[in-house]
């Protein structure tokens, strides 16, 4: 490592995981500035299970870490964690090694416990946010329910939004439906489960429409009965972008709890960029969003039944206007060009060019 690093970003995940691409990959792809960047082992999560078949290349992340820290960085972008095994001293240690650190979270990380594998038990996050925000000089986060926490602990503290690039979406051009009906989900093998919550909903919905749908992310069946009319896609960066536009209708329900307020959207603005209509859960930032997009907002299963089954029977004019009007709202508000320059500023880059 050199003793003289000026610019480093450090990232739990590669650049395949969600919330690193998005918070740190596509920011530094456009900055054209140099930044050395440890991903830990560039996995796509941080499971016990991975963890352990990978023992050589654990030590050797958590070595590079320490030497992170004695290079002294003059800038340093922590995203999350540093470390699945730390319960804040790599997180402490590497923001006081830098001349400015910032800090950038965008779940609800405050309020993780501990819930599910070993190692969140082991080392919860909750525990590792609070020491990081603390010692960070500036924290970014991803919406106001986390800014507004942070700002318990910290006095200086901005939200810059999850963004998309439009470009990186196939722009939906029919809105005359499938046969039968398309419905469309994308997200992590751990999100789908979230599918569950609406699977009465999307039962009476396939019973009455024959609507069948559209899963993009993983190939391993996890769903039960609603496999019967599930058809499922791997995620990769081609999928991601030419799936969104072949669906009808997207979806995104979530849990009603305090982790899903801390949600930044963006599942929702996926779907946005390609210029597909959607119905999604109003808690945290999908409130606001689906308020400016003018989309349904459903909470009961009666009410995701009707939802799904208004959009259905509109006609396509009024899909397409759905769709196209949260597309445009999209790239004016929460787009990569449109908040370039606040997160380079946030860095104290200096001045950017789109």
């Amino acid at each position: 490592m050199d003793r003289h690093l000026d610019r480093c970003a450090v990232t739990p995940y590669g650049r395949g995981a969600g919330s690193s691409r998005v918070r740190v990959f596509e920011w530094l792809d456009r900055v054209g500035t140099d930044f050395t960047v440890s991903s830990y082992l560039s996995l796509p999560d941080a499971a016990a299970s991975r963890l352990a078949h990978h023992p050589v290349s654990l030590a050797r992340a958590e070595l590079r870490l320490g030497a992170i820290a004695s290079a002294r960085p003059r800038r340093l972008l922590l995203h999350r964690e540093a470390s699945p095994l730390s319960r804040g001293w790599w997180e402490r240690r590497l923001l006081r090694s830098a001349e400015l650190a910032v800090y950038d979270f965008d779940d609800a990380l405050q309020w993780d416990r501990g819930e599910g594998g070993l190692v969140r038990r082991l080392a919860p996050k909750a525990d590792k946010v609070r020491v990081a925000v603390r010692h960070a000089d500036r924290v970014i986060a991803g919406n106001a329910v986390l800014a507004d926490w942070a700002s318990q602990h910290h006095r200086d503290v901005l939200v810059i939004p999850s963004c998309v690039a439009l470009e990186d979406y196939m722009r939906k051009t029919s809105y005359v439906l499938n046969d039968p009906p398309r419905l469309g989900w994308i997200g992590s093998p751990h999100n789908e489960a979230f599918l569950r919550l609406i699977a009465g909903a999307l039962t009476e919905v396939h019973r009455r429409t024959g609507a069948r749908l559209t899963l993009v992310g993983t190939t391993t069946p996890s769903l039960g009965g609603l496999e019967s009319f599930i058809d499922r896609v791997a995620w990769s960066p081609d999928s991601q972008r030419t799936e969104l536009a072949a669906m009808d209708i997207g979806l995104m329900p979530l849990p009603t709890n305090s982790y899903s307020l801390g949600k930044c959207g963006y599942k929702l603005l996926q779907y946005a960029a390609a210029g597909l209509p959607a119905v999604a859960s109003p808690l945290g930032v999908n409130a606001d969003l689906l308020t400016e997009f003018g989309l349904p907002a459903p909470q009961t299963q009666d009410e995701w039944t009707t939802a799904i089954l208004g959009l259905i029977s509109s006609p396509a004019a009024t899909r397409e206007r759905l769709g196209r009007t949260a597309r445009e709202i999209t790239g004016q508000r929460y787009s990569y060009d449109a908040w370039l320059p606040r997160w380079a500023a946030a860095l104290e880059l200096g001045p950017v060019t789109l």
